[in-house]
């Protein structure tokens, strides 16, 4: 057990360089190329930290653990939304461009309805048993590949970057170089983090439910965490929050796509809870972009975030306490 909680120090330490390269990376070339961080943070850094998500939903519905590919894609949504635009915005105010708002979030929202009506079959359509079918998934791709279309127009309308913003210009093999460099550390890193971590809660007998939720959750978003801290610290808030945004629309509609076109996976019930957490935090994250200082994040607001994600966690430990 020593080994491996030593690896999984070593992962956190290679997440959190690749990190720091990706961002260094990914602003590079979209000042370079008059691309906004909004954009690079919607999809070359929300796509490269949500490799890890993928890596474990493909494994886990290869091997039959649906609720662990589930529980990963919707643990990652709330720690996403919950912790880390919490930690990110206690770091740094979240001062975001007013698609984020308009377009964004909402999107963000639209997926975790869409994910509910599809694999609530028995409630809602009546059928024998809840299952994300094929048809369910090339559903959800179908959805990706329109938010691809908005993202698209996004970038060619998009006006670039706040001249006040320090970002240090590479040449454009550099910056590819790090962005390339920073995704190989972050899944490497999230993998030898997830595979400990795994190791660690089965020592302590968790369920599959749980750990999906919360282990594999965490483990899989430390990629998005390290980004977006360091993002916000950098005070590029448009990449932090975008990459959140971003990851969480893009674990629904692709991963879970992905995912369900392997493999179509039994959904259980009692994840709709966790459904409704998501729900209900991509609504909060709007009222906090709508009023008081719109299109911000606040630092009260990212600790109210942060506490809700502790009161959620306690909550899924000492539910699954009381089941033992």
């Amino acid at each position: 057990m020593l080994i491996a909680i030593l690896l999984l120090l070593v992962g956190f330490a290679i997440l959190i360089k690749g990190a720091d390269f990706l961002v260094n990376g990914a602003s590079s070339a979209a000042k370079k190329f008059g691309i906004s961080n909004l954009a690079i943070g919607l999809t070359v850094v929300s796509f490269g930290t949500s490799a890890p998500e993928l890596v474990v939903n493909v494994i886990s519905a290869v091997n039959g653990k649906t609720d662990a590919a589930f529980g990963n894609v919707i643990g990652s949504n709330n720690f996403n939304l919950l912790f880390i635009l919490g930690v990110a915005g206690i770091i740094y105010p979240l001062v975001v461009q007013r698609n984020t708002v308009r377009y964004e979030v909402p999107i963000s929202l639209l997926a975790a309805l869409v994910l509910y009506m599809i694999v609530n079959d028995i409630r809602i359509w009546g059928a024998s048993e809840n299952t994300l079918s094929r048809i369910d998934a090339f559903i959800l791709l179908g959805f990706f590949a329109l938010f691809m279309m908005y993202i698209y127009r996004t970038m060619k309308t998009s006006g670039g970057f706040d001249d006040e913003q320090q970002i240090k210009i590479y040449s454009t093999g550099a910056s590819i170089g790090l962005v390339t460099l920073g995704l190989v550390m972050l899944v490497g890193g999230g993998k030898l983090v997830v595979d400990n971590a795994i190791e660690i809660a089965h020592h302590y007998g968790l369920s599959e439910k749980l750990i999906g939720l919360t282990i594999l959750a965490a483990g899989t978003s430390l990629p998005e965490l390290a980004t977006s801290a360091v993002a916000a610290y950098r005070k590029n808030t448009d990449i932090a929050i975008g990459n959140v945004v971003g990851s969480n629309i893009f674990n629904i509609f692709f991963i879970l796509g992905v995912t369900g076109l392997i493999n179509p996976l039994p959904f259980s019930a009692a994840l709709n809870f966790d459904i409704y957490v998501l729900t209900g935090s991509t609504l909060l994250l709007m009222i906090f972009m709508f009023t008081l200082n719109q299109s911000k994040l606040d630092r009260w607001e990212a600790v109210l975030l942060l506490m809700a994600y502790i009161t959620y966690t306690v909550y899924l430990i000492g539910l699954e306490i009381g089941m033992a």
